[in-house]
């Protein structure tokens, strides 16, 4: 993103809106701000997994897009009979996620979970679309591939948190990397559900109570990446890469009560920070809308009661999830996609049972410390690391 001010909206044409994952979370999240603000938005394009199919043709019904794509084909038949003969064009498989991606729009929203939107966000930088990125793995395990691609102000990031770092680092003026005014960023945490835990107690976690996230609603996925705080490294290497600061300038805080979503730190000892009720509708409007806010995206704070927020170190030996992200994120290369794609079949083994909570961080430390790390410098080759990362994460938890 780059510095420029946010300006008031001339009259002029909605803006083309092609959103990917639509069906979940963000996704869902999204099209309530387009519903909400029809004169600045319009959906072109609708993708999603295909496990929802009603959900999916109900979007299509309401927005009406020029098309949809289903990541899986064999949901096609489905999604036909939903949409009962409705002038859409339907595209199928990962080939057809991306070809909505890169369908004419001036933003795409990328919404996918995991790994499998690294293909959607490369076909949109590549279209030269203007990309909103949620799908933080596509940025950590294809870096320098994306990085390649993202032309100055074309990669606007979705997470609150690195929403929370753009606006601050807007707010003193433009920024750019050899920004020298800029001592660190500070990333909240909300600490997940398990905040004041040692390991021991850890240990004893169930998926149930991984799953019943004190803050946030979210997949289970993204819920239990917060309960490991696995998420908050992966942020981390998010930070790094969007805004190009070295990793022992960038810092971690819990922050219990989310309304505080980050700060950025400065040499003469201000810091600022960006502070709203948690709801994930602000930083999808302000992305969707950029350079521009949209009024009313969620609710501000209430300044006439009175607040505490608080805020703590990170416990590291509970949860060395951070430090860990943070160590793949110095190698850098191939090591970022293996650090991501060991969690996520760990995370399934947790949330089936085969796998302790404190299994999920030393399982994804063994597979780390296992690889040979690679440059990165291909989508084969970055696939070929998830793939091996995913296999021997399986191997380790079977």
């Amino acid at each position: 993103m780059s510095g420029e001010p946010a300006r008031e909206r001339a009259d002029r044409a909605p803006r083309s809106v092609a959103l990917l994952g639509s069906t979940g979370s963000i996704g869902t999240q999204a099209l309530d701000v387009v519903a909400r603000n029809r004169d600045r938005f319009r959906v072109v394009a609708l993708a999603a997994g295909g496990g929802r199919i009603e959900l999916l043709a109900r979007q299509v019904a309401e927005f009406g897009p020029e098309v949809v794509a289903v990541a899986d084909p064999a949901a096609v038949p489905a999604l036909r009979e939903a949409l009962a003969g409705r002038p859409v064009k339907i595209l199928a498989g990962p080939e057809g996620v991306a070809e909505a991606a890169a369908w004419p729009c001036d933003v795409v929203l990328n919404g996918v979970t995991g790994a499998l939107g690294l293909t959607s966000t490369l076909a949109a930088l590549e279209a030269g679309r203007v990309l909103a990125l949620a799908n933080k793995e596509s940025l950590i395990i294809g870096g320098p591939l994306v990085k390649r691609l993202a032309r100055p102000g074309r990669l606007l990031p979705v997470d609150s948190e690195h929403s929370a770092l753009a606006q601050c680092l807007w707010a003193a003026g433009p920024y750019g990397p050899d920004d020298r005014r800029v001592r660190r960023l500070v990333v909240t945490a909300s600490g997940g559900p398990f905040r004041g835990r040692n390991r021991a107690e850890l240990a004893e976690v169930t998926p149930k109570q991984a799953l019943a996230h004190p803050t946030w609603s979210m997949g289970p996925t993204i819920t239990i990446n917060s309960a490991t705080l696995v998420n908050k490294g992966l942020e981390v290497i998010e930070a790094h890469l969007l805004f190009d600061i070295e990793y022992a300038r960038i810092s971690v805080m819990v922050h219990p009560q989310s309304v505080v979503h980050s700060m950025v730190e400065y040499t003469d000892g201000s810091t600022i920070a960006q502070a709203s009720p948690p709801d994930m509708r602000l930083p999808i409007a302000l992305a969707l809308g950029w350079p521009e806010r949209v009024p009313g995206a969620a609710p501000a704070v209430d300044w006439t009661r009175a607040h505490t927020w608080t805020f703590d170190p990170l416990d590291d030996e509970a949860f060395p999830a951070v430090a860990l992200a943070r160590s793949a994120g110095e190698s850098g290369g191939t090591a970022p996609a293996v650090y991501n794609a060991a969690n996520e079949v760990c995370v399934e083994a947790f949330l089936q049972g085969r796998l302790p909570f404190t299994g999920i961080v030393d399982t994804i430390a063994s597979v780390v410390g296992e690889h040979d790390v690679l440059p990165a410098s291909s989508v084969e080759e970055v696939l070929a690391a998830d793939e091996w990362a995913r296999a021997r994460a399986r191997e380790l938890t079977a």
